[in-house]
């Protein structure tokens, strides 16, 4: 299957969703727990997302063809953001629907309780962002607005390493009863927004880099991945937000880690039993085929979860804390166009032409 016919397919994807539950523009998703036996269609708008910023990342290397698929993709997905706008219409968004708030959809249980109810966030909030044309003046607002939710500006953060308690780093969350939630995947989006709009990181910002740098450094990324990631909890896909961020900017702070993470990439690449995709987003990282050298698509589970969530993450308890790494815990996410859109930033990343 070549580039054309990947874009082709997620093209269509977009088109075929089950209207019952994916309004127009928005590709399908699933959440899922096996250990609940539970598995239902989700509609959020973060996979739309992140798909369409990966295809316009390499739309630049595509076909002409490609390229008119991908600005068809980008409109539909556009047309359909404002449903996940901030819910008194600041200009942040949320990982589920709005007005009114449609929180874990298309369930039994989750939907009807406020407590699972979740505020806007950086992620949905930056891949927005970067994937429309928003007015400079709504980027200087947004980085005043990740300054009222980061750390040690009303709250402290509790559910962290005790040596990053007093870093003034972003939150995950922009809700103002929300806990305090560091997220290394979550700041390489919102930090590769921030520089996408021209814009000098503050205080903040740095030391969110600062958050990403030591975590690196000191191996806690590979040694307990869901603390310093809760909604990706693993090492390949903290490795692929951050190689993505400093693949695009220059970040002083961040060339330190390089040669270190470039290191551990090529040492996870050679993990017995590694899933097909865990490769290819590692692959991507470096811009090199290592391990991946003939791909057949029927061999690939497009099912790839890319995100979680974790029930227990919120509390301060340490006993439960403690369990909340364990995936009985955890709904995973996962979206075949996007698994698809990885594939493609794999094929046109590595191509040797």
């Amino acid at each position: 299957m070549t580039t054309d016919d990947l874009i082709q397919k997620i093209a269509s994807l977009q088109d075929s969703a089950n209207r019952k539950y994916f309004p127009k523009g928005i590709f399908e998703s699933y959440r899922s727990n096996d250990f609940w036996h539970y598995h239902r269609p989700d509609t959020n708008v973060f996979f739309t997302a992140i798909t369409v910023f990966t295809l316009n990342n390499i739309k630049g290397k595509l076909s002409p063809k490609s390229q008119l698929l991908v600005e068809d993709i980008t409109k539909k997905a556009q047309n359909a953001y404002p449903l996940f706008r901030n819910k008194d219409g600041l200009n942040t968004y949320n990982f589920f629907q709005t007005n009114p708030s449609q929180h874990f959809p298309h369930g039994n249980i989750l939907h009807r309780f406020n407590y699972f109810k979740i505020p806007d966030d950086i992620d949905d909030t930056a891949m927005i962002y970067l994937t429309t044309q928003q007015p400079q003046e709504e980027a200087n607002w947004l980085k005043n607005k990740l300054i009222q939710h980061s750390n040690l500006y009303k709250k402290q953060i509790k559910n962290t390493f005790s040596e990053y308690k007093n870093l003034k780093a972003y939150s995950t969350w922009f809700g103002k009863n929300m806990y305090i939630e560091f997220d290394v995947c979550a700041m390489s989006n919102m930090l590769y927004c921030l520089l996408a709009y021209d814009l000098e990181l503050d205080e903040h910002g740095q030391d969110s880099v600062k958050y990403i740098q030591q975590t690196i450094l000191s191996n806690q990324y590979l040694e307990q991945p869901f603390r310093v990631a809760h909604q990706y909890a693993r090492t390949p896909l903290i490795m692929y937000h951050v190689m993505r961020l400093m693949n695009k900017f220059h970040i002083p702070d961040l060339e330190i880690c390089r040669k270190k993470l470039e290191q551990d990439i090529l040492y996870y690449l050679q993990k017995k039993n590694l899933p097909l995709m865990d490769k290819i987003v590692l692959e991507i990282c470096l811009k090199n085929k290592n391990v991946v050298e003939y791909l057949n698509l029927n061999d690939i589970n497009t099912n790839y979860p890319f995100f979680i969530a974790g029930f227990l993450t919120a509390y301060e308890n340490p006993l439960l804390y403690k369990i909340a790494s364990s995936s009985l815990f955890h709904i995973q996410w996962t979206c075949e166009a996007h698994s698809l859109a990885l594939i493609a930033e794999w094929l046109v990343l590595t191509s040797k032409k």
